[in-house]
């Protein structure tokens, strides 16, 4: 195995989008769709779908991604 690509559900496409670009310092790769987005990150890829009815306080995916320098991640996202 070398890879794993976490396919989480997003409640709003542009707000997800928004947040992982301008935030987190992602990317979008691979064709546009309406309610699946594609964002990459180094090595790093997350695929989301449109998921519009869904509960934050009763979701309970998980999704751990490490960083060799927390530090600096931090620094980049505030």
């Amino acid at each position: 195995l070398t890879a794993i690509h976490p396919k989480l559900p997003m409640r709003h496409q542009d707000e997800t989008f928004l947040f992982y670009t301008t935030k987190l310092g992602f990317t979008r790769f691979g064709n546009h769709f309406d309610g699946y987005l594609m964002l990459q990150r180094d090595d790093i890829q997350i695929h989301f779908f449109a998921h519009p009815t869904l509960n934050p306080l009763t979701n309970y995916g998980q999704v751990y991604v490490r960083t060799s320098n927390v530090q600096a991640f931090y620094d980049f996202v505030t």
